[in-house]
């Protein structure tokens, strides 16, 4: 069964109008929400590292358990209309972020390139870059941050 997409349809609605599918159809998959961050908690800023979530495949930057994640992972973020509001986070190059500051999306995105790839190729994704939060000592995260993520 495929889903249907509204043509073109983060140019022709607004957030507040899209279907549950048009919504998840916008993430690119970049994976960069699943890497752990930091935050200073004097200046606010925050801080990504190259430390992703245990349920994040590293080598694909996809969920391996998407539908179920946050049973797996109960901080897990379901992203809403409401929630984009308030969580400041989100990387620069994130569709729901842009289409809520009033930009376009990223020439690299799937949704303009039709191929999946196209973040990874464009070096906004998490795919090969990061290691799963099994790998590493919680005490040492501080030693994993990156400046990639931008």
């Amino acid at each position: 069964m495929s889903i249907e997409l509204r043509p073109n349809f983060w140019k022709q609605y607004t957030l507040d109008q899209l279907t549950h599918a048009e919504w998840e159809a916008l993430c690119d998959g970049c994976g960069l929400c699943c890497l752990i961050k930091l935050e200073d908690e004097e200046t606010a800023e925050v801080a990504y590292t190259k430390v992703a979530c245990k349920l994040l495949d590293c080598k694909t930057a996809s969920c391996s358990d998407y539908a179920q994640r946050q049973q797996h992972v109960p901080d897990c973020i379901q992203l809403t209309l409401e929630q984009l509001q308030t969580i400041t986070w989100l990387p620069p190059s994130c569709a729901y972020r842009r289409l809520s500051e009033g930009k376009n999306l990223p020439s690299w995105h799937y949704l303009n390139t039709g191929s999946r790839q196209s973040v990874i190729q464009a070096k906004k994704s998490a795919a090969g870059r990061c290691i799963s939060e099994n790998d590493v000592d919680e005490e040492q995260i501080e030693d994993y941050i990156v400046r990639w993520v931008r």
